[in-house]
């Protein structure tokens, strides 16, 4: 395959879709690869460092024009403006990125009709084979410790138990919402500091995995026996039983003094679990991080990447952590795409979409001018 890497375009954007390690393991297999000038400088990866495992460093033109394969970390649907990415698509390339296709559903027939084949990597099955291909695992990974660690850094009280001359020093307690990747990550590093951790999702088969980190699980009592979809993601609830779960949950969020929410619907807005009037029940000084502030929150004050005082509590939307740890993510991101490229190739080293592979079949957006994957034609009827 003739494969090019495109410098990410989007404001706050750090990652690069591979690495230069990654990038001679493509080459190792016989591929070639280009990169475009500076792709992987907010990832601390200079022009040389590609250069020097046999990556072509180009301008974006000579990229787009040599490659067949393009990857990238956001695709159109992830993008604030995806224009410039349309224009310069056509049918001779496969796409592969973070392409947004179950949010951004309505735009999908206009990346169709470039003619370009589309793979989505959010859409990756959640199964063991698959694992080492999940980019929304890799990358929640990052988030959930770059979310404590925000907020350590705004919370006015230091997370650890201190016995000192000066009397003791209480632990900070730490309540999650969602137990995802990005949750348990957030409970183990929350631990790690020395704070008092409680978690809560609305999945049974969470609580194991919260309390297998050391993390009290929270229990509602709730009905939640069709909480999970087949994929392993959280299932919308109904209003009633949205009602009941912040009615329940609102003494657990007084109590705390760091919030840390994280719960996600795909395709979906992200459910409200924290009223305005939960936040006004915590103490003054306590922060809130938001992880699903790109999509409307989990919290009812949250804004996008703004820093919200609301009666002495800070709530905070950042959708930029995994670009804090750009180096890392990147790393993981490039792994994800160098095993899906491998998995996906046949025995003459090009890209073989078998509608038998449970992955293949999941992925592909839209190929030949059509959108051809059955959850974004479902989205788009909705």
């Amino acid at each position: 395959m003739k494969i090019g890497v495109l410098a990410e375009n989007q404001p706050g954007e750090l990652r690069v879709a591979l690495t230069p390690e990654a990038a001679a393991k493509l080459i190792s297999d016989g591929h070639s690869v280009s990169v475009q000038r500076e792709a992987g400088i907010g990832a601390g990866m200079v022009d040389a460092a590609y250069e020097a495992v046999g990556v072509t460093v180009a301008d974006r033109a000579s990229v787009l024009a040599r490659a067949e394969v393009l990857l990238g970390v956001r695709g159109p649907g992830a993008s604030d403006d995806p224009k410039p990415l349309l224009a310069q698509l056509d049918s001779g390339h496969t796409f592969i990125a973070v392409q947004d296709p179950l949010w951004r559903a309505k735009l999908m027939p206009t990346v169709a009709d470039t003619g370009a084949t589309l793979i989505s990597l959010e859409l990756i099955p959640r199964t063991t084979l698959a694992q080492s291909m999940d980019v929304l695992s890799s990358q929640a990974t990052v988030a959930g410790y770059e979310a404590v660690l925000l907020a350590a850094s705004k919370s006015p009280r230091m997370f650890p138990l201190l016995m000192t001359a000066a009397g003791t020093v209480p632990a900070t307690r730490v309540l999650v919402l969602g137990a995802g990747v990005a949750g348990l990550q957030a409970i183990a590093i929350a631990r790690k500091l020395g704070a008092i951790v409680s978690a809560y999702d609305i999945r049974p088969a969470a609580a194991e995995q919260i309390e297998s980190l050391g993390a009290r699980s929270v229990d509602l009592e709730l009905d939640t026996s069709a909480s999970e979809d087949k994929g392993g993601y959280a299932k919308a609830q109904g209003e009633d039983q949205a009602e009941v779960q912040k009615q329940k949950l609102a003494p657990h969020v007084a109590e705390a003094d760091v919030l840390v929410t994280t719960a996600a619907i795909p395709g979906r807005r992200s459910p409200e679990l924290v009223t305005a009037a939960m936040v006004e029940g915590m103490k003054p000084g306590s922060v809130i991080v938001d992880l699903a502030a790109e999509r409307g929150g989990n919290v009812a004050l949250t804004q996008a990447d703004v820093e919200v005082v609301h009666h002495g509590v800070l709530v905070l939307g950042p959708t930029d952590l995994v670009s804090r740890s750009a180096a890392t993510a990147s790393q993981m991101f490039a792994t994800n795409q160098v095993n899906l490229l491998r998995h996906l190739s046949d025995e003459h080293g090009n890209i073989a979409i078998d509608p038998n592979d449970e992955i293949a079949s999941a992925i592909v957006v839209a190929s030949g001018g059509q959108i051809v994957n059955d959850r974004v034609k479902e989205q788009l009827s909705l």
